[in-house]
């Protein structure tokens, strides 16, 4: 029954592929991996189900799809936010019970990143469906990560139910460091903005051996229809996260996100929450800016220029755990212009785009 269910996801794969290389504009409707998954065998023995707010059918939550067609999920796993994407970010989140469901909730974020053995044992596969945005510092690619590699340790099977990525038409930004900058907020060699898919992305992690010791997950990830990467301006049905309430935001997020490692603020706590940034009285709004279609360091030089000089990054190194690199930092302070930053990055660039390419499934 497995192996039938991988050849239908294949076979959906290529379908996929077929579709959108035989034209130049897609015209069908996008169905999402969720969506997909409906109209194939659905899986069965005790299911855990890595969800959050924006795991959707239509507009019926996913766990209560399942259930609804007598799927035995046992328990949710939740990110950073929380089940139900209330929780502020880096807010503890504690487990709990679904009052909806009375399904036990397993929180990944703090002190218990990645799903222990014991959480584990009852759980024959786990299905993952959360909407990324497409930057390397949103930490659901962490979840990933470590959800995959606990399903290797443990011998289960892991769905992945793809969905759009809002920034996934272009590449851009330095690529992380690993030996200096790894953290919950960066921990694979890819660029600020990666231009890959969940789905995607989970096969990059499993092709390039990127779990400890090398490890494998037994890894389907269930495509999308209809799905093409140059959908810019591509609206989420469901915010994301608390703090990236429409497109706009979104579209700035991979450029403003790095100001969290500074003294400006970028709008927490407001009803515009990235899409302006402050530094004490100092406002740079954005809100009726056309959205940028592209990384740019054009915000952050401009507020370093404002601030007090040695008064503008944090000392905890936050700021280099966001971008990846000790470089950036050491660049914008000496005044570098953005053509030359660029320059310095570059190479590793075009690497990663080497290594991405093995993994794409759209077109």
């Amino acid at each position: 029954m497995h192996d039938m269910r991988k050849l239908t996801i294949i076979l959906t794969a290529l379908l996929c592929l077929t579709a959108c290389q035989a034209q130049t504009a897609s015209t069908e409707p996008l169905l999402t991996g969720a969506e997909v998954l409906m109209m194939q065998q659905l899986p069965s023995g005790r299911v855990a189900v890595v969800g959050n707010q924006t795991s959707i059918v239509g507009d019926v939550h996913l766990v209560d799809t399942l259930l609804a067609k007598g799927v035995n999920i046992t328990k949710i796993f939740c990110p950073e936010h929380g089940f139900r994407g209330t929780a502020a970010a880096g807010a503890k989140v504690e487990n709990s019970t679904d009052t909806r469901t009375g399904l036990p909730i397993i929180s990944l974020y703090g002190n218990n990143k990645k799903p222990t053995a014991g959480q584990m044992k009852d759980v024959d596969i786990v299905i993952f469906d959360l909407q990324d945005v497409g930057c390397r510092f949103y930490t659901y690619l962490s979840t990933l990560h470590y959800v995959m590699e606990a399903c290797a340790e443990s011998g289960i099977p892991l769905i992945v139910l793809d969905r759009p990525n809002p920034n996934g038409h272009y590449i851009d930004g330095p690529v992380l460091d690993t030996a200096t900058c790894r953290s919950f907020v960066g921990m694979h060699p890819v660029p600020v903005v990666y231009g890959m898919t969940i789905g995607e992305y989970a096969q990059m992690i499993n092709g390039e051996h990127w779990l400890t010791d090398g490890a494998v997950c037994d890894l389907t990830v269930v495509p999308m229809l209809g799905y093409r990467r140059d959908s810019v301006g591509y609206t989420l049905p469901v915010p994301p996260s608390p703090n990236l309430r429409n497109a706009h935001a979104i579209a700035l997020y991979p450029s403003l996100c790095l100001f969290e490692g500074t003294r400006c603020g970028v709008g927490r706590g407001t009803d515009w929450p990235f899409e302006w940034v402050t530094y004490g009285t100092d406002t740079l709004d954005l809100r009726h800016e056309p959205a940028p279609s592209a990384f740019t360091l054009l915000y952050l030089k401009a507020m370093y220029k404002r601030a007090p000089k040695g008064d503008f990054f944090l000392k905890n190194n936050f700021f280099d755990r966001l971008a990846g690199t000790t470089g950036l930092r050491k660049q914008i302070e000496q005044g570098m212009s953005e053509e030359d930053i660029r320059t310095m990055w570059q190479p590793a660039l075009d690497r990663f785009k080497s290594i991405r390419a093995k993994y794409l499934i759209y077109n």
